[in-house]
């Protein structure tokens, strides 16, 4: 069974913007602002069209300044330990925005779990729903025998 896939070309333009900016600082690391302005074209085009990016794209896009964020061409990456649990901590070079991540090796993202997955959950049967509808006697409460022997009575 294929799925049609809601608005696809637009995520191929996603694609492109995110891969052009991955390969202009991969050609010349200092062509930062060209790869500014694709990842914030990429920004605006998904909010404009209400597309959800993946959490890895969203991880490697500063808030901010719309940096593509490369360990040690436009961030420092460091580690930590704060109250007994390690994150890594990622500093944008051009603002200083700082992202904390946990380091936790057991912990998934919603969208990595089964139950965020459309396939895995069943389909609702429109034609249960209509059935409660069109049948009004089917929800109204069976009476008991003693209110059928009174009113005999």
């Amino acid at each position: 069974m294929t799925t049609q896939i809601k608005d696809k070309e637009a995520f191929q333009r996603l694609n492109f913007l995110y891969q052009a900016a991955h390969c202009v600082l991969a050609q010349n690391p200092e062509n930062i602002q060209l790869a500014r302005f694709y990842c914030h074209t990429l920004r605006t085009v998904s909010k404009r069209l209400v597309l959800r990016n993946d959490p890895s794209v969203k991880r490697t896009i500063c808030k901010r300044c719309s940096a593509l964020l490369i360990s040690g061409v436009t961030t420092s990456i460091r580690q930590k330990k704060l109250h007994g649990q390690r994150q890594t901590i990622v500093r944008c070079l051009s603002c200083g925005l700082t992202k904390r991540f946990l380091n936790n090796a057991k912990y998934n993202l919603w969208c990595e779990q089964p139950e965020a997955q459309l396939e895995v959950h069943p389909r609702i049967n429109q034609d249960k729903h209509s059935e409660h509808k069109k049948d009004p006697e089917q929800k109204r409460p069976s009476t008991s025998k003693g209110d059928d022997e009174k009113k005999q009575g």
